[in-house]
């Protein structure tokens, strides 16, 4: 039976990043259930496996609850690494309340044969100068061979 959902899951000692201004060492993790052979589990490097049509579902946990941490954006950037234009439809702007702790979409067709596609995770954490911060080496990439 095919997976029709993958979830990835963002984890991050929040305090950690806010004190070392950054996600990378050690202060965030991203892990999925791809059953498609999904590389980089446990880093900030998750290079997901998935097929074209399913739905991608991502969530942040904060390693202590009582520190929030929200997705703030997902932004997928081109081959290039330019990032590429916005879906039609409400972007959020800036300073607006986002509260999301969840982010889903669509993997398109166009990803199959193609290199991995990176994107850029933004995720805010309280309010303030360093509040928001980002990652952008994860990837996703249409499983070889998977019917």
């Amino acid at each position: 039976m095919q997976q029709t959902r993958v979830n990835v899951v963002a984890v991050v000692d929040v305090i950690a990043a806010l004190s070392d201004g950054t996600l990378e060492g050690g202060n965030m993790c991203l892990t999925d259930d791809s059953r498609y052979g999904s590389t980089g589990r446990g880093t900030t490097d998750l290079c997901t496996a998935c097929l074209p049509g399913q739905l991608l579902t991502w969530t942040v946990l904060p390693v202590d609850v009582q520190t929030p941490v929200e997705i703030r954006s997902i932004r997928f950037l081109g081959h290039d690494g330019a990032a590429l234009p916005e879906p039609p439809g409400e972007v959020p702007g800036e300073g607006e309340e986002l509260g999301l702790a969840v982010w889903s979409g669509v993997v398109p067709a166009s990803l199959a044969g193609r290199p991995p596609l990176l994107y850029r995770l933004e995720l805010q954490m309280y309010e303030g100068v360093n509040s928001v911060l980002s990652v952008q080496s994860p990837a996703v990439r249409c499983a070889a061979g998977v019917r």
